[in-house]
């Protein structure tokens, strides 16, 4: 299984690719973004009750147009990117539009990854990284070690 950037990236490249975006910004625009989808994703996840956003969006118990996640990401989105370029207003609501169609398409991706029977955190970190059926019985511990490294690391200010 892909990981969750990638899954990202293509849906991206799906709904917005084809917009009459300048040649000189366009790199820049899609990976701006894949980066805020991501970001929010990301950055939902930090926050007390997070965990339960991701996880209803992804799997797709809550609608993208209603999410909080996908608001989220449609500012990081304006502020990181659309407001540095010159854009016109019609590109500008065509490239937020695609946001919540990407997280639409995502929806359903998070699954029982590790057969316990429920959709957890370990799930979803499987999903995040990408590990499959084959690779989430010895990536599991190596992933929540990272993951709870990484957490305490932002949380405690240390890298």
């Amino acid at each position: 299984m892909a990981s969750i950037a990638d899954l990202i990236t293509k849906q991206v490249l799906a709904s917005a690719g084809n917009l009459q975006i300048p040649a000189e910004v366009k790199q820049n625009v899609l990976g701006g973004l894949s980066d805020s989808i991501l970001g929010s994703l990301t950055q939902t996840a930090t926050k007390p009750g997070g965990i339960d956003l991701v996880k209803s969006l992804l799997t797709g118990k809550t609608s993208a147009e209603s999410s909080p996640i996908t608001a989220l990401a449609g500012k990081l989105f304006t502020n990181n990117i659309l407001s540095k370029l010159n854009l016109n207003n019609v590109l500008k609501g065509s490239l937020l539009a695609a946001i919540p169609l990407v997280f639409s398409k995502l929806s359903g991706i998070l699954k029982d990854q590790d057969g316990d029977g429920d959709v957890d955190l370990n799930d979803i970190l499987i999903t995040l990284k990408g590990g499959g059926q084959k690779q989430q019985q010895s990536a599991a511990g190596s992933i929540l070690g990272g993951a709870a490294k990484s957490i305490l690391g932002s949380l405690l200010g240390k890298k």
